[in-house]
């Protein structure tokens, strides 16, 4: 038996620690560890609740705008407080921007060197490669010259000897099977998203003021001030400038992040069983069509035990069975209290203790369902809206099958996609659904706007007393929420249940562990020194969390020490 203990993961957003237990090449068991509290809970309390998203959106780095969202929504429930129509249309449009470049990011800059080995692109015959990447989309950057130049680009970074970033890259491992040409054409397709991740980047700066951390927020709408007829103001011209962007941006994430995904899929079929873990997932409605939030394009839901046919609908944001349900456990958490609590009851105390794998080994708590641990996530996203019968979804979903068929003949269905490689494919489905809503709210603001309404906030009103609120988003990484307890307009208590937290859950206090380390339970190992088939399931979560590996034997003796790209 090998202990393997990965610290930090590397390509993720902050620190985390996986730990597994190997025996005849299949892992056992795993603990994951986030290695870093910032504590912001604890900084918010006692602020204004009017200012309280500005310093929400610091919890994290790249999920600055999706905690923006939630701590506004969770005071303005708190107040039962409309926004307008024109704030609900802004918000849902950065949003999306902000999810377009979250996931086009994951794909190609986060995990995709988990299944490409650019080491292999020197032996490629362009030619053949442009066939293959024609074959699979109309996309016009598949072409022979460009696939040529970016592989004399690698070919001058391997003749240097100065791999710079691709250094400690896993290459020649033997879970590495893709053909030089494919190899070619997912490399040159992660040069190309450099830029258009750049692209989804600038439809939320131009309608938040910056990113990340946008400025244009407030608790009851947006400062977005509409007049046509200045050009101070948000006005037709840039209307104009986000529908290019969005007319740009859209064909690369429908015609190559989706096709990559599929194809991806089709190389590597067997991991499409492994990574199953925790079955059970939720998925909270988002992009509201209406100032009351009453009615949206993405379908929320709760899924149990992997049966679709289970789907219990969340409606709205009201939602009474999720507030009921959803608690948090610090029992191997490093705070003082035990658990579950309620979120509104929630504690943060820090209580370091030190990695005790039967005790506390992680500053992330431990959410729960109705007592159930839960996987969030595009996965979760797509399996509810397909069981849901929403059309969009359906329609995507439908398109990755057919497109991964085309391929090998492989017919995939919704069950498949509860697996590693079914985090992949739901993030390019779920992107693909985007790139189609996008354009779509932009149409409902631009009509509302001409139709006369101008208006993007309505003025909060804090009384005395007690009132408590929540605030949903279905963030790139699943299901958000904060949760707030206000008195007299600041906040009194501030807990945020994120996508992470649920996903890298650790055992609760009945034992039962979460998402991550389920998932981790059967997957392959061939080389302890190399674990690459761990990070490549705990990647497909895209953790949220910065590098060196330490790989251990049984009795905690390093054995090796590797540098992980």
């Amino acid at each position: 038996m090998a202990r393997i203990s990965i610290d930090p993961v590397t390509r993720i957003e902050g620190h985390l620690r996986i730990d597994v237990e190997v025996d005849g090449g299949t892992v056992n068991k795993a603990w994951a560890s986030c290695t870093m509290w910032r504590g912001l809970e604890t900084v918010l309390k006692g602020r204004d609740a009017r200012e309280g998203w500005v310093f929400a959106q610091r919890f994290c780095g790249v999920c600055t705008t999706v905690h923006a969202i939630a701590s506004v929504r969770a005071v303005e429930d708190a107040l039962s407080l409309e926004i307008p129509a024109n704030a609900q249309y802004i918000r849902n449009l950065i949003l999306i921007g902000h999810a377009l470049h979250d996931h086009i990011v994951h794909f190609y800059h986060l995990s995709a060197l988990d299944w490409v080995d650019i080491m292999e692109i020197p032996k490629a015959d362009p030619a053949k490669a442009a066939s293959t990447a024609e074959g699979c989309s109309s996309w016009t950057g598949n072409s022979r010259v460009e696939l040529q130049a970016v592989q004399d680009k690698v070919k001058g970074i391997v003749a240097s000897g100065q791999l710079g970033i691709f250094s400690h890259g896993y290459w020649g491992h033997p879970a590495m099977r893709l053909s030089p040409e494919l190899n070619l054409i997912l490399f040159s397709h992660y040069l190309q998203a450099l830029d258009f991740q750049r692209k989804s980047c600038q439809v939320v700066a131009i309608l938040g003021g910056k990113t990340p951390h946008i400025q244009n927020l407030a608790v009851g709408g947006v400062m977005n001030a509409i007049n046509l007829d200045s050009l101070a103001t948000f006005n037709m011209d840039r209307l104009g400038t986000l529908k290019a962007i969005l007319e740009d941006l859209i064909p690369f994430v429908q015609q190559v992040f989706l096709a990559d995904a599929c194809l991806l899929a089709a190389e590597y079929p067997e991991w499409l069983h492994y990574g199953r873990g925790v079955t059970n997932y939720v998925a909270v409605p988002d992009l509201p069509l209406d100032a009351k939030a009453t009615k949206f394009d993405l379908p929320g839901g709760v899924i149990m035990d992997g049966q679709l046919s289970s789907v219990r609908p969340i409606v709205n944001w009201k939602d009474e069975a999720f507030r009921k349900a959803v608690t948090e456990d610090s029992t191997r958490a490093w705070y003082q209290h035990g658990g579950p609590l309620q979120p509104y009851k929630g504690m943060t105390d820090p209580d370091y203790t030190g990695f005790k794998e039967d005790a506390k080994y992680t500053w992330v708590k431990a959410p729960r369902y109705d007592g159930h641990p839960m996987q969030v996530g595009p996965l979760a996203n797509v399996l509810v809206g397909y069981a849901s019968g929403h059309p969009l979804t359906r329609k995507w979903t439908d398109t990755a099958f057919t497109r991964i068929a085309a391929v090998n003949g492989l017919k995939v269905t919704p069950n498949d996609m509860q697996s590693t490689m079914g985090r992949y494919l739901a993030r390019s489905i779920r992107s693909a659904m985007l790139a189609d809503l996008a354009l779509a709210h932009l149409q409902l603001l631009t009509t509302n706007i001409l139709d006369g309404d101008h208006t993007t906030y309505n003025l909060p009103q804090f009384p005395k007393g007690e009132m408590m609120g929540m605030g949903m988003h279905e963030a790139p990484r699943g299901a958000l929420s904060h949760w707030v307890v206000i008195d007299s307009g600041a906040f009194t208590n501030y807990q945020a249940v994120v996508p992470s937290t649920w996903n890298a859950s650790p055992r609760d206090e009945k034992g039962v562990p979460g998402p991550y380390e389920t998932s981790l339970i059967g997957n392959p190992v061939v080389e302890a020194e190399k674990p690459l088939e761990v990070l490549r399931t705990v990647h497909s979560f895209d953790p949220c969390m910065a590098c060196s590996c330490h790989t251990l034997d049984s009795s905690g003796a390093e054995i090796a020490q590797v540098k992980v790209l």
